[in-house]
């Protein structure tokens, strides 16, 4: 049923409740994990010139170890992973790679915003990738707290 599944990672603690669902369900069907991290242009842009280049430098940094982190905890429970990391919008980016790796699912975690903090943001990037996921997305949801 499953055979390539998309774990997005943005390098906060949410991946911790979604990676054990993930990693079962990739040894129950003997998939690979796909980690993605996704450099979020906005930020890059919003920096100040003579920053971009550091932040973008430090964002992938970053990428790279969330990814890798993914990949090792899938390793030691003897599922093969996959890591990248992309650049732009985050939902977007995320749609764009489970359809280019052809993900049966899309394992994500909201990071438990509040309504108002969802307003505030124009919503969340978990809520837009259900929305515009051409496949299935199994949403991990926490116990609320996250994010405060």
């Amino acid at each position: 049923m499953y055979e390539t599944l998309l774990v997005p990672t943005d390098g906060s603690d949410t991946v911790d409740r979604t990676l054990p669902h993930a990693l079962r369900m990739a040894t129950d069907h003997d998939a690979t994990v796909h980690a993605l991290y996704v450099v979020d242009q906005r930020v890059v842009k919003a920096s100040s010139g003579d920053l971009v280049e550091d932040v973008r430098a430090d964002l992938e940094r970053q990428g790279e170890a969330a990814v890798e982190a993914i990949a090792e905890r899938a390793g030691e429970a003897g599922v093969d992973a996959e890591t990248a990391v992309r650049y732009g919008t985050p939902d977007k980016e995320i749609v764009d790679y489970a359809a280019e790796a052809d993900a049966d699912v899309i394992v994500i975690g909201p990071h438990g915003k509040t309504p108002r903090r969802k307003v505030e943001g124009l919503g969340s990037v978990s809520d837009r990738v259900v929305d515009d996921a051409g496949t299935s997305v199994f949403l991990v949801k926490g116990d609320g707290n996250e994010g405060e």
